[in-house]
């Protein structure tokens, strides 16, 4: 979502105060409202984000279908790679902006199973494992630690990677790929 926030392009610190401000939250389903697991109090999607990057915690949007869908997309995978965002997993992606997090150094993954959505919630923390490894079309492992307590459980995901874009997500965005490649 753009609208007001088009007048900050060029400025990633402002134009992020808008990341997923119109995002319902699918528990309390408020929107723009976030738990900070760290502190337990709630508060805007892109303050709490910047809380996090600035205590060197990764984070993960959790969403469901069509993730991205009339976004200003180009700064809808710069935000959550500013705010220290690792990775989007969903349901589906808009097809455009599945590539433009790619470019970001992010990884954007799909549940393999899209009803295990459902199994996790906002408390939940989680775990990607077995990067090192990723290779087109191979499924990458989420690991699920509910806020309950109760045992952790494992969530296959998928991902769209190319050779080129495995690259740019070690290098950490496309750009990075780019200039090491020219030094």
């Amino acid at each position: 979502m753009a609208g007001p926030w088009l007048k900050y392009r060029g400025h990633l610190e402002n134009i992020s105060n808008n990341m997923l401000i119109g995002a319902e939250n699918a528990e309390t389903g408020e929107t723009n409202s976030v738990e900070h697991l760290e502190s337990g109090d709630f508060g805007a999607v892109p303050e709490v984000a910047a809380r996090y990057r600035d205590a060197g915690i990764g984070w993960v949007v959790i969403g469901d279908e069509n993730y991205g869908e009339g976004s200003s997309r180009e700064h809808a995978a710069l935000e959550p790679r500013f705010l220290g965002g690792r990775a989007v997993v969903t349901r589906s992606f808009a097809r455009i902006h599945e590539t433009n997090l790619k470019k970001q150094g992010m990884l954007p993954l799909t549940f393999a199973d899209p009803a295990d959505y459902d199994k996790i919630t906002g408390r939940d923390r989680v775990d990607i494992v077995g990067l090192a490894d990723l290779a087109p079309g191979k499924q990458v492992t989420m690991v699920v630690h509910p806020a309950d307590e109760s045992e952790a459980f494992e969530v296959q995901l998928n991902q769209t990677f190319n050779e080129e874009q495995i690259e740019w997500f070690k290098a950490g965005s496309a750009l990075n790929s780019m200039k090491s490649k020219m030094a």
